[in-house]
């Protein structure tokens, strides 16, 4: 697995300016990392797109997978940015059809996570976009997911990683070549 993005300091600073911390969120002791105004933000925004999008590029990915939720509002416009396919990956129940579905552990209990099955292919090299890197059980959850469709995982892209959650220790063997970029390492 390749080491962090080295992430040019001038698009550090403009997604640091805009990312907001909001303490005791969503609960006690909690600092919440906000992106909505770097989403907010078209400059910001665009560059973040157009960072993400060269990850793309560099991994020779064919589609982008996006995780439920927020993965959604990165990925889709770096899919487009980039030329590819854009495939969510929801919680479990909301994609209607045939699914393939994965299970994964969270902290007090578990969940699951779906993809429609005929949105993957073999031939398909796949960067999973997310906006946080945490322990890492969704995103593991999802390269799980994409190998058992057939489709290759040519890296995980996240905004932010947070790096004292051990999210990236946690991910080295699911990803095994694959690269884990974060633009952001707090």
């Amino acid at each position: 697995m390749n080491d962090r993005t080295t992430t040019p300091t001038d698009l550090r600073k403009l997604l640091l300016s805009r990312i907001r911390d909001v303490a005791d969120y969503p609960e006690p002791g909690v600092m919440f990392k906000d992106i909505t105004p770097l989403l907010a933000d078209p400059e910001a925004f665009v560059a973040l797109t157009d960072a993400l999008a060269g990850i793309a590029e560099r991994t020779g990915a064919t589609k982008i997978v996006g995780l439920e939720a927020r993965g959604f509002i990165l990925g889709a416009p770096v899919a487009v940015r980039a030329g590819l396919g854009f495939v969510p990956v929801r919680k479990a129940g909301k994609l209607p059809g045939a699914t393939l579905g994965q299970s994964y552990d969270l902290e007090y209990g578990s969940a699951e996570i779906e993809v429609h099955a005929e949105d993957l292919a073999a031939d398909d090299r796949v960067l999973v976009v997310d906006d946080v890197l945490a322990t890492g059980g969704t995103a593991e959850a999802a390269v799980q997911l994409i190998r058992r469709a057939g489709a290759e995982v040519a890296g995980l892209a996240v905004l932010m990683e947070l790096g004292f959650l051990g999210g990236r220790a946690r991910l080295e063997p699911a990803l095994a070549d694959a690269p884990l970029e974060a633009l952001l390492i707090v």
